[in-house]
């Protein structure tokens, strides 16, 4: 499987990224492509920016344990995770999670694993700017509900993936 894993400031384009990932491929039959963007809005209140920081190497690292966990559930054929970091306007990319399969099932199903880690454990911390100042952002209950349908026992690879 082919994975590429990129912290960066820059912005990325999620079609190019796409294209790099499946280019020359025939063997690949799904692609799900995720990319989160910045809302000009956090909790109701109008923000100017967010600003997300990081522990470089750590986070990698930790991206990557789980791009292998979620090869080790599902029998992926690539897969490409960038994560922006540094100062974000509204209506720009933060984070792209692509993953491809020979299904849908797998490709949906890992991309859907992927975020819930970003968005739950990755190691990244949001700071929103609003009118009334900056404030850090603490984690959902929402979001921790979400990613604990991923605790269960890892699925052979050896299952029928229609």
């Amino acid at each position: 499987m082919s994975a590429t894993i990129r912290l960066q400031r820059e912005p990325f384009d999620a079609a190019i990224e796409a294209a790099k990932l499946t280019r020359g491929r025939t063997d690949i039959g799904a692609v799900v492509t995720f990319a989160g963007i910045c809302r000009g809005d956090e909790a109701g209140t109008s923000i100017s920016a967010l600003t997300l920081e990081h522990y470089p190497g750590m986070a990698e690292t930790e991206i990557a344990r789980h791009v292998a966990e979620a090869e080790k559930r599902w029998p992926l054929l690539g897969v490409t995770v960038i994560h922006r970091y540094g100062r974000i306007a509204p209506g720009e990319n933060i984070v792209l999670v692509i993953t491809a399969s020979s299904h849908r099932e797998a490709a949906f199903a890992a991309a859907e694993f992927l975020m819930d880690y970003l968005k739950t454990r990755a190691p990244f911390w949001k700071q929103v700017e609003a009118t009334g100042g900056a404030i850090w952002v603490a984690a959902k209950e929402s979001d921790d509900r979400a990613s604990e349908r991923w605790t269960a026992p890892a699925r052979g690879k050896s299952e029928t993936v229609r």
